[in-house]
């Protein structure tokens, strides 16, 4: 499945998944787990497998940190991904 990881920091790896669904949210793996957080309308933990707290607590400060920029890349790469681009043979056209 095609993403676009976003941040590395502190061994934790922020992404997005193409094709994704509401609410606003971003994936976080290391090497002991996975998880997923919401970004909208509230920051929320909503699965964890495996990843310690005191890793989740650094991973939500820094989401807290950077929210907006967080929800804006979100936007921007599912924006991208449902634009409608034109067929090969509208591009190639003699």
């Amino acid at each position: 499945m095609l993403c676009l990881q976003y941040l590395e920091i502190f061994g934790l790896r922020f992404f997005f998944y193409a094709k994704e669904h509401l609410p606003i949210h971003v994936h976080l793996q290391n090497a002991d787990g996975k998880a997923k957080i919401a970004l909208e309308p509230d920051i929320e933990l909503i699965e964890n497998n495996g990843i310690k707290p005191k890793d989740l607590k650094r991973a939500m400060s820094v989401i807290e940190q950077y929210r907006d920029e967080f929800v804006e890349k979100w936007k921007q790469f599912h924006l991208t991904m449902t634009m409608k681009l034109p067929a090969f043979s509208d591009v190639f056209r003699n």
